[in-house]
């Protein structure tokens, strides 16, 4: 076909694409020093903990500690390395000059300075535990005048809700492999299984309450724990979770 055929849609006036804004929050790893031995058997047992939740995982680089020591670091080998494991490593934040021009030549963007985290949530549109694209949020309820959400339906599996600067309450059960997310808080008025992602845009004061802990992963601002770490004592107790710090600390709540 010649370059000058055109199809049905241009001819009528149609582009063949939309471009179009988009905002997501993305994991960020923060590397201390590429070089130490350890750094990579200890990544993949962080990654061990909750594989499906990195399976395929966008991952920024905060590379500022590598710009003040002024070592080299090889992007496109350390990408083949988190590449192998499954981590996708799509740009770099805090770095200098030299470090983001070295991004660029191994397909990296450069994204502005973030919050420092340690490794951050994915939130709105990231891929599911099963490894799919982001899932149509389940229809609920929104509050007048602000983004809060209210959901009176059982939360299933497969279901993600969004509560965009706003809170997410559900009044109901949340089953394992449904995902919550908020910038605000998350209440929920029932167990809480699957995922639940406080503050997702930063919001370091966000919180998570809920009647009966059960998460596979729950996060706040970007730091988070998954099921292996949350003490069995708090296992189906009503619980807040919340940020002191750089420590995501979970604790009891009166019955």
């Amino acid at each position: 076909m010649g370059s000058s055929a055109r199809s049905e849609s241009q001819l009528a006036g149609e582009a063949p694409f939309k471009l179009m804004g988009g905002s997501y929050t993305m994991m960020v790893l923060r590397i201390e020093d590429p070089n130490d031995h350890t750094f990579f058997p200890l990544l993949l047992d962080k990654i061990a903990q909750a594989p499906n939740f990195f399976r395929h995982a966008p991952v920024v680089l905060d590379v500022q500690a590598i710009a003040e020591s002024g070592r080299p670091f090889n992007f496109a080998e350390f990408g083949r390395r988190l590449r192998q494991h499954l981590l996708i490593p799509v740009g770099v934040q805090n770095g200098n000059d030299a470090l983001n021009q070295a991004a660029i030549s191994a397909g990296m963007s450069v994204l502005p300075p973030g919050r420092p985290a340690q490794m951050a949530d994915r939130a709105r549109e990231m891929a599911s535990a099963e490894g799919t694209a982001a899932r149509e949020p389940q229809a609920a309820a929104t509050e007048p005048g602000s983004g809060s959400l209210l959901v009176t339906d059982p939360v299933r599996s497969g279901r993600q809700l969004y509560a965009h600067r706003g809170d997410l309450v559900i009044m109901a059960p949340v089953s394992h492999g449904a995902e919550l997310l908020a910038d605000g808080h998350i209440h929920v008025y029932g167990p809480l299984r699957g995922r639940a992602l406080a503050g997702v845009t930063g919001d370091v004061n966000a919180r998570i309450f809920c009647q009966s802990l059960d998460a596979e992963l729950i996060s706040v601002a970007g730091y988070w724990r998954v099921r292996e770490d949350i003490d069995e004592s708090l296992i189906g107790k009503p619980v807040q979770i919340r940020l002191e710090g750089e420590r995501l600390l979970i604790e009891r709540l009166a019955p």
